[in-house]
């Protein structure tokens, strides 16, 4: 059994030290998957990936979990949820409704359009729908799309091989790109 599965059960003894143990040992692991994440989001971001780390976190309390691999599936679910009610909040009317802030050469400000917050949304409601589908498939996506973990990685947690990891995300691309058309 690996450190962090031993960690985790710990925890769920009641342990009073194995929560701070935990997270100095799964810190420098999310953090990377959440960088990983932020790197591909809007210029301007005011979330940070240590701050994604850190209400992931928060947001997985104290759940227990059965081994790593269900720690990082849950720890994928909460910093997708988070970026999702971001974005949420940005498309709100009383938040400029989408709307971006964009330098001039001046510095004044103007408001843009904030598509990446648009394809955000659609990918987390088709991403719904493929769950009902395939719960596997859809994790494979959460995992990947919205984490930034590595195929082999994904692979891990989800107890499958790297090949069918990469077969299930050609799948789930195209099941998605074929409901958010339809959806547009």
């Amino acid at each position: 059994m690996n450190q962090i599965t031993l960690l985790l059960q710990s925890c769920q003894q009641g342990n009073a030290d194995a929560p701070n143990q935990l997270l100095a040992e799964v810190y420098a692991e999310l953090r990377r998957v959440a960088s990983a994440k932020m790197a591909r989001e809007l210029p301007g971001q005011t979330l940070q990936a240590t701050a994604l780390v850190h209400e992931a976190w928060l947001r997985l309390g104290d759940a227990s979990f059965q081994n790593r691999s269900h720690f990082f599936a849950a720890a994928a679910e909460a910093m997708r949820r988070i970026l999702i009610d971001r974005a949420r909040r940005r498309k709100a009317v009383r938040h400029g409704s989408g709307q971006e802030h964009v330098e001039l050469e001046d510095g004044l400000q103007i408001a843009a359009p904030a598509v990446q917050d648009d394809e955000l949304l659609a990918v987390h409601e088709a991403l719904d729908k493929l769950a009902v589908e395939d719960a596997r498939k859809a994790e494979l996506v959460k995992l990947h799309y919205f984490v930034g973990l590595t195929f082999a990685e994904a692979a891990e947690v989800l107890g499958v091989s790297e090949p069918t990891a990469k077969r299930d995300w050609a799948y789930a691309r195209a099941w998605l790109h074929r409901e958010i058309t339809a959806a547009r």
